[in-house]
């Protein structure tokens, strides 16, 4: 598409979902950053901008001239100003501390573990700890532009509520539903490629023996390469 008909066509789909949104909800929006340029201008005419998030994709096809596509942006939006849920406690990033401070010989904002010394940081809008999914991954599908299970539960949890609603109009794989359903959320999602959707209908048939999110355990989010603490914090 030209840039007029992709603007015209995310109008026309922001325009039909818009009504159907309670006064409190919020929307999450992914694209890459050519599409991003336009689709931020459809969104301010319809809701308001909370944030731009920018994630590291880690892969993406290197280029002999043009540096290497690694990100992409996710823009967080509401259809109230400032009543929205956001639930900061629910996607702190554990962290390791390197050097641990202390203050009047207490610990200054770090906890030790058996697992080592950690520290639980607020988010900000670069997420630099998200893996996509590589092919020993149980969440892995052939899907071109599969979004990883820890990405979309950041999103699931900072906005919503166990028992919420969470809709996705461009499903893909299912990776949105499937973490919905593992964090008790309510879900529908559309999805047009037949394919896609038999993908979908298996992985959430799994998620009913499998509830693991690569990468957030015990209701934590931890940083890449951490998977020996995650595992012991798993068998605690």
């Amino acid at each position: 598409m030209s840039d007029d008909e992709y603007y015209s066509w995310t109008k026309k789909w922001l325009s039909l979902i818009k009504p159907k949104l309670k006064d409190n909800a919020s929307l999450y929006v992914c694209c890459d950053w050519k599409s991003s340029l336009t689709i931020s201008k459809v969104i301010d005419e319809f809701f308001t901008i909370q944030n731009r998030i920018t994630w590291q994709r880690e892969k993406g096809r290197g280029a002999k001239a043009n540096w290497k596509n690694g990100m992409e942006d996710i823009w967080f939006a509401t259809v109230d100003k400032d009543k929205f849920t956001f639930n900061i406690d629910d996607v702190k990033i554990r962290r390791k501390v390197i050097a641990p401070y202390k203050k009047n010989g207490e610990n200054k904002d770090w906890q030790k573990t058996k697992c080592g010394n950690f520290r639980d940081t607020c988010p900000s809008n670069f997420w630099d700890d998200i893996t996509i999914p590589y092919w020993s991954m149980a969440e892995n599908t052939d899907h071109p532009t599969q979004k990883p299970e820890k990405l979309i539960a950041k999103m699931i949890l900072a906005s919503s509520n166990k028992g919420d609603f969470v809709f996705d109009c461009f499903l893909g794989s299912g990776t949105t539903a499937v973490v919905a359903n593992k964090l008790e959320r309510k879900f529908s999602g559309i999805e047009l490629e037949k394919k896609y959707v038999a993908y979908a209908i298996k992985r959430l048939r799994d998620s009913k023996i499998n509830r693991n999110i690569q990468g957030y355990t015990k209701g934590v989010f931890w940083e890449r390469n951490t998977l020996s603490e995650q595992n012991k914090g798993r068998n605690k």
